[in-house]
């Protein structure tokens, strides 16, 4: 079994170092800072001991993991891995920076992967002679819980580097989806309507967060509102990938950033973990009751849910990724009830075009342009699911 190097001792790095322990490797784990390396084993420790509590994991294997996961500040101790995966800041210059020293100690045959959730592994993979070794591997947050990973082939990516990479990541078990090298991945992308346009509801009054939560939650059967998923995720993490696919993709207008993203970005107000977001969440404080109105929370999920399976849809015409790979990154990767692709077919895609349709009309603005695909698929009377 093979020798696997992680660098980053974040939440991230150390979620997939616990996922790679549990499935037999030796795990190397690596950061420059020794209190970040000294707190990620303490937080092994104390997950694996909850594991115990709940009788998840056996104490023979809690000690299996422990041992076979090794802290360091050193990264010649990587010398004999067969995978490297990358979990640093999210800055191009400091990726590309590590991986051309990365290339100088490991071997030949040894993969090096990034888990950037927005970055063009193409450009990391430049800074590399052997750019064809290189690939992205990008899971979610936490990795032990979230079954999805994205693998992502630059155009320079060896197909046989995909090839074991993905079988390296489902013996895991682990759910893949293979994605293009483009800004977002499938998740990152598709995802931003969820977001921006509910903002959108909300900064033209229409509703407050707890309804447009409420509508989402209601009506579209998700299990967070997209106020409530900002906070959780973290509204400087979301605003930065959003800014980041938004100028990536030459500032398209589907994906553009708000004002209202921007100054709750700016005032830190990152939501759960700052302790306030778009809700405040100081203990004692009441969460806002929504307003209940069913027509107001139908037309908000239908506006909202348009939105998104466009984007799938577009996803799906430029070969983003294949219809099953494309809906199961979605209920996998951000726990959506149904896949995009399969909602559509569901909610019909005239009266999805119908939808963007008026939106167009109304806003004459292009972040309301139905697909391509979309019309030629309405036209024909096609299903993505036959």
């Amino acid at each position: 079994m093979i020798q696997i190097g992680v660098i980053g001792s974040g939440a991230m790095g150390a979620g997939i170092a616990q996922v790679a322990a549990t499935a037999g490797h030796k795990v190397i784990v690596c950061d420059n800072s020794q209190s970040a390396l000294d707190k990620a084993k303490t937080n092994l420790e104390t997950t694996l001991n909850k594991l115990l509590e709940k009788q998840k994991l056996t104490e023979q294997s809690a000690i299996e993991i422990t041992s076979r996961t090794i802290y360091t500040n050193d990264l010649n101790q990587f010398k004999d891995c067969g995978l490297v995966i990358e979990a640093i800041v999210e800055i191009l210059d400091v990726k590309q920076k590590l991986f051309s020293e990365l290339e100088t100690i490991v071997s030949g045959s040894c993969i090096l992967a990034s888990n950037t959730s927005s970055l063009s592994i193409a450009s990391i993979a430049s800074a590399c002679k052997n750019s064809e070794r290189v690939i992205g591997i990008h899971f979610f947050n936490p990795a032990p819980l979230m079954p999805l990973v994205e693998i992502i082939p630059a155009i320079t990516t060896d197909e046989n580097i995909t090839k074991e990479s993905k079988k390296i990541i489902d013996s895991w078990g682990k759910v893949t989806v293979l994605t293009k090298d483009t800004p977002g991945f499938i998740v990152n992308r598709v995802a931003r309507s969820y977001y921006g346009e509910s903002i959108r509801i909300y900064e033209e009054g229409m509703a407050d967060f707890a309804t447009i939560d409420w509508a989402m939650k209601t009506f579209g059967g998700f299990k967070m509102g997209p106020f409530e998923l900002m906070d959780f995720i973290g509204n400087d993490i979301n605003y930065k990938v959003t800014e980041s696919v938004w100028t990536q993709f030459f500032y398209e207008p589907r994906f553009k950033p708000s004002l209202t993203q921007k100054r709750l970005f700016e005032a830190k107000l990152f939501g759960r973990k700052s302790g306030r977001g778009y809700y405040n969440y100081t203990e004692g404080t009441i969460i806002p009751e929504p307003n209940k109105d069913e027509e107001l929370g139908k037309y908000i999920f239908n506006r909202v849910i348009s939105m998104l399976i466009n984007e799938a849809v577009d996803s799906y015409y430029l070969k983003l990724a294949s219809i099953e790979d494309l809906d199961l990154a979605m209920t996998k990767g951000v726990n959506y009830p149904k896949g995009l692709l399969k909602w559509a077919d569901e909610i019909g895609l005239q009266n999805v075009y119908n939808t963007l349709d008026v939106m167009y009309e109304l806003y004459n603005e292009e972040r309301y342009r139905p697909s391509i695909l979309l019309k030629i698929m309405m036209k024909d009377n096609k299903k993505f699911y036959e």
